[in-house]
Order: C-alpha cells, then structure tokens, then sequence
C-alpha cells in the first residue's frame, strides 16, 4: 500500500534561527512535512518562520497547519504562502481550517463553514492567477501567485463534505478509529460528487495524536485527555465507535477542575487526564496512538491497514507537548524519526 509522507507540527519556535535549525534537523532525520501552527498569541509570526526554514531545507514541505479565515484575510494567506513558495517552489501546502485555539485566545469566534468555503475559492482562484470579484473598485489579482495546494482540516461531516467540494485536499481530525476515518471518508467523497469533481482526485491526510510515553500508565492518562478533546468539540465522534461519554459535561468539568483552555491543550495532561478516568481505555484508542515506540508504530499500522483510503500525509500531533528545546537524542522528534517512521514505513512497503 501507499506509504504516506509524515509531518511534524511542533519545532522550538524560541527565535528565527532555532525554528529554521529545527526544521533542517527534521528533515535530516527523515521528516517529510514540516508544518507550523498559526497561532499568533502563541508563537511567532508562522511565515516568517516558515521563509527561514525554506531557507535551509531541500526536501522537506512547509506550510501552516492551521492558519484560518479569521485572524488573518484568505487574501493575505495567499500572498504569504505563494512567497515562502517561491524561496520552497513545489514544496509548501496551505493547511487551513475554521480556527481553534488561535482564534478563541484573540476572543474571536471560529468562522463558519460557508466563510471557510468562500475563503478556500478565493485562495484557489487566487493563487491559480486568476482575477477574483470581491466588491472592490477592481477585480482582486495576485501577481505572485504559485499553484499551492489547499487542504482544510476538518473532523465535523458538514465541513469534511464542504472540504470535499472545494479542498485539494483534506486532513482527517476524527482520531483513530476505523469508523470515524470511514464516515469521514465517506463525506469527503459525498462532498466532491456534489460540486462534480472526482472523489479520488482530493487527496487525503490525517492528524493522529500520538501519545510517545514508554509508561504505560501515564500513556492511558493523557490519551484519554484527547479523547476528552475530541468530545468537547464533537460529541457525535463517539458515536460510530459506539462509545459513551459517562460523565459531567464537559465545560463543567474544566471550570471544577481548572482545565484550561481544553483537554487537548491542557499544560498538565496527567491531571487534565485524571479528570476524566471515567472514561474507558477503548475511547483512549479511539482517538490517539499511546505507548513506547514499538506500541505507536504496530498501532498505526494497523490504523492505516484498516482504513477505507490511501493517506498522502500523516501527521503525528506530539503529546505531550516537547520541551523546547526538544532533547536532540531521547525527544519527541527524534525518537518518533529513528524508532517509529522506519518501523512503519517497513511494514507499508
């Protein structure tokens, strides 16, 4: 079967320098992706980092994961992305989504599906050269453009078969199980044969939280802080893997319990974890990959074996969180690079 290309989305953003040494570390150590949140009250401006490391680097792609609608024009997202393509010519992607965390933290709201629509043609059209209506006294043109592709992000159906009508491609954010990658397959196709296009022709991606932690105990912990994640965002992802969510609403929980801004993102996910232990260790699985290497990389192939589609990237989201700066021998990075990537590549192959 196909052997996806596998991205990384966390890299010590300290400064400019470290964030391009980083991302060439990466790459050295057999990265495919390089992709950087867009998170503007959280790290630095992502494409100036992004322009260091297309600096540096020769293979590896770049691009932001997730940039969105609101804190930035889709107007000013193309411009940005057709530029660090020009420095990485064919090897940058626009990684694009309703805005999360970066969008609450400013005490905005996430966009909406038809603005991430109308956004994603805009771009489209615009980096394609074409010159777009936008109310303006002319027609909006941008005279850098690079044909970039755009993937949207996406866990919810409406925005997967939205994603599936407009996207190039689309990053699958349902967790692990094969009834939620199935049903999030099945709209993205749903979407393309509504606007005509060919269901095969969109390319497929997927977020995998991967919990690397060699105790087996802690590993339980924090994945079922991602299951908690999922639930507060989606609450109908458990139901294809006919799980139950037997515990005290969500919000309340981390009001009581000072979980904050969500599961996901907690600073402490041993106690963000311990807070929904209710929870049992099949919902764990049904939404991250947990253990020691050799657990991760057996889970994943047995992920992407079971899967409905072919996945061109997989992007395995580091929890915990690393340290920066990452421990360049025993961290996340390079341990996942050196114990897990081969290990999975091999079996695929």
């Amino acid at each position: 079967m196909n052997v996806p290309r596998f991205g990384l989305n966390r890299f010590d953003s300290r400064s400019v320098d470290l964030f391009a040494a980083d991302v060439r570390r990466a790459e050295m150590l057999g990265w495919d992706a390089a992709l950087q949140p867009d998170s503007q009250l959280r790290r630095r401006d992502t494409y100036v980092l992004l322009a260091a490391a297309a600096r540096v680097t020769e293979r590896i792609t770049l691009g932001p994961l997730l940039a969105n609608p609101v804190n930035r024009h889709p107007s000013v997202t193309a411009s940005s992305i057709a530029t660090i393509d020009e420095l990485a010519p064919g090897r940058t992607l626009i990684g694009w989504g309703v805005g999360d965390t970066a969008v609450r933290l400013a005490g905005l709201r996430p966009a909406r599906i038809k603005e991430l629509e109308a956004g994603t043609r805009l771009m489209r059209a615009l980096l394609d050269g074409e010159s777009v209506e936008v109310g303006a006294e002319r027609p909006a043109h941008l005279p850098h453009h690079r044909p970039v592709p755009i993937w949207i992000a996406a866990g919810g159906p409406r925005t997967l078969r939205m994603a599936g009508g407009v996207a190039d491609g689309v990053f699958i954010r349902v967790g692990t199980h094969t009834a939620n990658i199935a049903t999030a397959v099945d709209a993205i196709r749903a979407g393309a044969a509504d606007t005509g296009r060919d269901p095969g022709s969109v390319r497929l991606g997927a977020v995998f939280h991967t919990v690397l932690v060699d105790e087996p105990g802690r590993a339980l912990t924090m994945a079922k802080s991602m299951a908690a994640g999922y639930y507060e965002y989606s609450p109908a992802l458990f139901e294809p893997p006919g799980l139950k969510w037997n515990g005290p609403d969500p919000e309340r929980l981390k009001q009581e319990h000072s979980v904050w801004p969500d599961f996901h993102h907690a600073p402490d996910l041993d106690a963000s974890g311990r807070v929904v232990d209710f929870l049992p260790p099949a919902a764990a699985d049904a939404f991250s990959l947990r253990g020691g290497p050799v657990e991760v990389a057996e889970r994943l192939v047995d992920v992407l074996r079971a899967a409905p589609a072919e996945f061109d990237y997989v992007v395995l989201h580091p929890i915990p969180n690393p340290p920066t700066p990452d421990d360049p021998e025993h961290g996340y990075t390079a341990r996942v690079a050196r114990e897990v990537l081969p290990r999975v590549r091999r079996a695929l192959a």
